[in-house]
C-alpha cells in the first residue's frame, strides 16, 4: 500500500459521525442539517431538460480534452464574468468531473517531492482553516502541508505575511481558497500581487479554488484570481497567467452537485502537462453532461435567482444568530462562520448539544483546521451552511437562537 495513505486524517463529517456516535436527537423535531455545503436548492429545469436530451451521446468515448462547444462556452463565461481578454479555448481551458478531483489531482501533477528534498522536503501551501482536499492531495504527492492561518482583523482571510522568508522556497503548490470554505473570505488584488510575485520569485503553481464566487451578498461580484492577473498586466506577453489556474464548478452556482461539472483555466503551460495527466487517468466528462454544462454556462437569469436565496436567508438569519453568538456576513460564499464561547460551549459540546436537544446539524471549526504556529484558528467556531430552503433555514437559527438563550 501507498504509505502516504497512513497520514490522511478522517474527513470531517467521518469526525462529525463519531461525535454524534450514541445521540439520540430530539424526536420533537424534524431533523434540518447545516452541516454540509451541498445545496439543495431545485436544479434549473432547462439544465435537466438539456441532459435527457443528449443521451443518445452515450454511444462514443468522450475525448479527456473535453468538445469545443463547453470550452467555447467555458471561455466565453470567464471574459464576461471577469473582463480579461480573450480565453483560447483549445489551450486554457480543461472541463473536469466536478472542482473537487481536479484539486487533488493538480498536485499530483505539479508536485515533485525528489525536488524538495534537499531544502528540507516539498510543501504545499493552504489556507487554514481549509478544504480538505487541499491536505490530503499534498500528502499523497509527497509533499508536506504548510498550513496559513486565517487573520479575524481581515475577515478570516489568510496572513501570508506572517510565512518566514526561508518557507517560500520549499513550497511548489500554494491552494487558495476565494471566496473561502469555511470563512468566506475573499482576497484583495493586493492578496493577489504578493502572492504573484513570490510565485515568479520561487517557481510555484498558485491552484486557485472558486467553486463559490457566484454567492455574494453585496453588490459587487468578488475578484476572481484571472481577473487580478489581468489588472495586474500577467494575462498577456509570453506565458499569460504564468503558474496560475483557476478551478470553479457548477455545483454551487447552478445547483447540480450531482452532475459533477467544472473547469479549469489559465496558464496554457500547465495545462497542457495537466492534460497529459488526465488522459492517464481517464478523467473524460460524458457527453451528456457536457451539453447540460453547455446550457448552464450560458445562462446567468438562474445564477441571479439562485443567488437572491442567498441573500435574503443571509438577511433574515443572520440577525437572529447574532443575538447568541458572535457572527457577520462573510465576503461571500454560503457559510457563517461563527464564534460560540459566548455560549460558555466548545464547538465540539456545541454541536453535540444542538443535534441532540434541537436535531440541528452544524460543523464544528476545529474539524476545518489543523494547529499550526501555536492554534487552531477554528477552535470555539462552527460552520452553518445556509444551503436549505428559507423557511427550514429559518427554522433553523431559530432553534439555534433558542438553544443558545437557554444555556444562559
Amino acid at each position: 500500500m501507498n504509505p502516504h495513505l497512513d497520514q490522511l486524517h478522517p474527513y470531517p463529517f467521518e469526525q462529525l459521525r463519531q461525535l454524534f456516535s450514541g445521540v439520540v436527537a430530539n424526536s420533537g423535531y424534524s431533523p434540518i442539517s447545516l452541516g454540509i455545503g451541498e445545496p439543495k436548492h431545485p436544479t434549473p429545469a432547462f439544465i435537466e431538460k438539456a441532459l435527457m436530451h443528449a443521451m443518445a451521446g452515450l454511444s462514443s468515448y468522450p475525448s479527456t480534452i473535453g468538445g469545443e462547444p463547453l470550452r467555447a462556452a467555458i471561455a466565453s463565461w470567464l471574459e464576461h464574468r471577469y473582463g480579461i481578454p480573450a480565453v483560447d479555448p483549445a489551450t486554457m481551458v480543461l472541463p473536469v468531473n466536478g472542482s473537487r478531483e481536479a484539486l487533488f489531482a493538480i498536485a499530483q501533477c505539479v508536485v515533485d517531492a525528489t525536488r524538495g528534498k534537499a531544502a528540507g522536503g516539498a510543501l504545499v501551501m493552504s489556507p487554514n482553516p481549509f478544504y480538505q482536499i487541499y491536505e490530503g492531495a499534498a500528502y499523497l504527492a509527497g509533499a508536506e502541508p504548510y498550513y496559513v492561518n486565517s487573520e479575524p482583523g481581515r475577515n478570516f482571510a489568510p496572513d501570508f505575511g506572517s510565512v518566514p522568508d526561508a518557507v517560500w522556497p520549499r513550497v511548489q503548490l500554494l491552494y487558495v481558497c476565494s471566496p473561502g470554505n469555511p470563512t468566506g473570505a475573499v482576497l484583495s488584488l493586493e492578496d493577489w500581487r504578493q502572492l504573484f510575485e513570490l510565485s515568479d520569485s520561487h517557481g510555484f503553481a498558485i491552484a486557485a479554488d472558486e467553486c463559490y464566487s457566484e454567492i455574494y451578498v453585496g453588490a459587487t461580484a468578488p475578484l476572481g484570481a484571472l481577473e487580478a492577473a489581468h489588472q495586474l498586466g500577467r494575462s498577456s506577453g509570453e506565458h499569460p497567467y504564468a503558474n496560475l489556474i483557476v478551478f470553479s464548478s457548477l455545483s454551487k452556482r447552478s445547483n447540480v452537485p450531482g452532475m459533477r461539472s467544472g473547469f479549469v483555466a489559465g496558464d496554457p503551460r500547465l495545462l497542457k502537462k495537466f492534460l497529459l495527466y488526465r488522459t492517464y487517468c481517464g478523467g473524460a466528462m460524458s457527453p451528456p453532461v457536457q451539453a447540460a454544462s453547455i446550457a448552464a454556462w450560458n445562462d446567468e437569469h438562474h445564477v441571479q435567482e439562485n443567488r437572491a436565496l442567498y441573500r435574503e436567508k443571509f438577511r433574515l438569519i443572520t440577525p437572529l444568530l447574532r443575538e447568541v453568538m458572535d457572527v457577520e456576513l462573510p465576503d461571500a460564499g454560503f457559510y457563517l462562520w461563527a464564534d460560540v464561547r459566548r455560549t460558555g460551549l466548545s464547538d465540539l459540546d456545541f454541536a453535540r448539544r444542538l443535534y441532540a436537544e434541537y436535531n440541528v446539524t452544524v460543523l464544528p471549526g476545529s474539524y476545518l483546521a489543523r494547529e499550526a504556529h501555536g492554534i487552531n484558528p477554528g477552535r470555539n467556531r462552527i460552520r452553518m451552511a445556509l444551503v436549505a430552503g428559507v423557511d427550514e433555514g429559518l427554522d433553523a437559527a431559530n432553534r439555534i437562537n433558542e438553544f443558545c438563550k437557554s444555556l444562559a
